[in-house]
């Protein structure tokens, strides 16, 4: 029988869980993930773990938070006062916002903290910090 290679396409199934349980990702019931081995589509901890496996194949995997959305880092958070925001403008806890830069990038930022004087903005992705774990199987090799 077949086994994943690198180079290969492969059609997987997941379910992707935190330390609680708690699903943050899964494919849906009918529609599978397709994708190419060594590709970069997922993260490398899961190429790795489909390398090998054969159609019909499960496997759990579990990803440190190093190897997946790395660290939560408290210099990816900012700080503004109230008058730095675009006029009028009202934030509410848990928004996310969208914000320029002077060399054009665009930042997207949760609201961490509010306050009467400041606003305490996120930009860490919202896994960061956290080891993740995959349910993973195999549902075709093309």
């Amino acid at each position: 029988m077949r086994v994943v290679g690198l180079g290969d396409r492969v059609r997987i199934r997941y379910i992707g869980t935190l330390d609680n349980g708690r699903i943050f990702d899964s494919t849906d019931d009918h529609v599978p993930l397709s994708l190419v081995v060594g590709s970069g589509t997922v993260f490398p901890a899961i190429e790795s773990a489909l390398l090998g496996m054969r159609v019909g194949e499960a496997k759990n995997l579990l990803i440190p938070a190093a190897e997946a959305y790395g660290p939560r880092l408290e210099e990816n958070q900012l700080t503004l006062r109230r008058d730095q925001l675009p006029c009028g403008r009202q934030p509410k806890l848990g928004e996310r916002l969208r914000l320029s830069l002077a060399n054009g990038e665009i930042l997207e930022m949760r609201v961490l903290h509010l306050n009467a004087e400041a606003v305490v903005l996120d930009g860490n992705h919202p896994l960061a910090g956290l080891d993740l774990t995959f349910a993973l199987t195999v549902d075709a090799i093309d």
